[in-house]
Protein backbone atom coordinates (compact mmCIF):
# COMPACT_ATOMS: atom_id res chain seq x y z
CA UNK A 1 0.00 0.00 0.00
CA UNK A 2 1.16 3.69 -0.55
CA UNK A 3 1.99 5.86 2.29
CA UNK A 4 -0.21 8.82 0.14
CA UNK A 5 -3.09 6.57 1.08
CA UNK A 6 -2.14 5.35 4.65
CA UNK A 7 -1.58 9.26 5.34
CA UNK A 8 -4.86 9.78 3.91
CA UNK A 9 -6.62 6.93 5.86
CA UNK A 10 -5.03 8.32 8.98
CA UNK A 11 -6.36 11.72 8.83
CA UNK A 12 -9.47 10.56 7.99
CA UNK A 13 -9.81 8.94 11.60
CA UNK A 14 -8.61 11.75 12.95
CA UNK A 15 -11.14 14.08 11.27
CA UNK A 16 -13.72 11.53 13.27
CA UNK A 17 -11.87 11.84 16.49
CA UNK A 18 -11.21 15.52 16.23
CA UNK A 19 -14.67 16.12 17.72
CA UNK A 20 -13.43 15.67 20.96
CA UNK A 21 -12.27 18.56 22.78
CA UNK A 22 -9.80 16.91 24.68
CA UNK A 23 -7.05 15.79 22.13
CA UNK A 24 -5.14 13.39 24.62
CA UNK A 25 -8.15 11.19 24.57
CA UNK A 26 -8.39 12.12 20.61
CA UNK A 27 -5.43 11.01 19.74
CA UNK A 28 -5.47 7.70 21.90
CA UNK A 29 -8.60 6.79 20.06
CA UNK A 30 -7.24 7.22 16.96
CA UNK A 31 -4.11 5.03 18.16
CA UNK A 32 -6.63 2.66 19.26
CA UNK A 33 -8.36 2.21 16.15
CA UNK A 34 -5.06 1.86 13.99
CA UNK A 35 -4.02 -0.51 16.48
CA UNK A 36 -7.29 -2.83 15.88
CA UNK A 37 -8.25 -2.12 12.53
CA UNK A 38 -4.54 -2.29 10.40
CA UNK A 39 -2.24 -4.89 9.77
CA UNK A 40 0.89 -4.69 10.80
CA UNK A 41 2.63 -3.82 7.76
CA UNK A 42 0.22 -0.22 7.55
CA UNK A 43 1.36 -0.26 11.59
CA UNK A 44 4.78 -0.22 10.27
CA UNK A 45 5.00 1.48 6.98
CA UNK A 46 2.89 4.81 8.93
CA UNK A 47 5.45 4.64 11.94
CA UNK A 48 8.19 4.91 9.81
CA UNK A 49 6.90 7.71 7.41
CA UNK A 50 6.18 9.57 11.03
CA UNK A 51 9.52 8.92 11.96
CA UNK A 52 11.11 10.52 8.58
CA UNK A 53 9.00 13.19 8.26
CA UNK A 54 5.50 12.90 9.01
CA UNK A 55 4.86 14.58 5.72
CA UNK A 56 0.93 14.77 5.27
CA UNK A 57 -0.18 13.89 8.61
CA UNK A 58 -3.17 15.91 10.33
CA UNK A 59 -1.36 17.51 13.96
CA UNK A 60 -3.72 14.58 15.56
CA UNK A 61 -2.65 12.32 13.37
CA UNK A 62 0.81 12.59 14.13
CA UNK A 63 0.26 12.66 17.76
CA UNK A 64 -1.73 9.42 17.54
CA UNK A 65 1.03 7.76 15.03
CA UNK A 66 3.57 9.19 17.86
CA UNK A 67 1.79 7.41 20.70
CA UNK A 68 2.19 4.51 18.90
CA UNK A 69 5.75 4.72 18.42
CA UNK A 70 6.23 5.43 22.12
CA UNK A 71 4.52 1.99 22.62
CA UNK A 72 7.44 0.36 20.84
Amino acid sequence: MHIEKLVSMANDIADFFNAESDKEIAAEGVKKHILRSWDPRMKKAIIQHFQANGEGLSPLAAKAVKKLVEMA
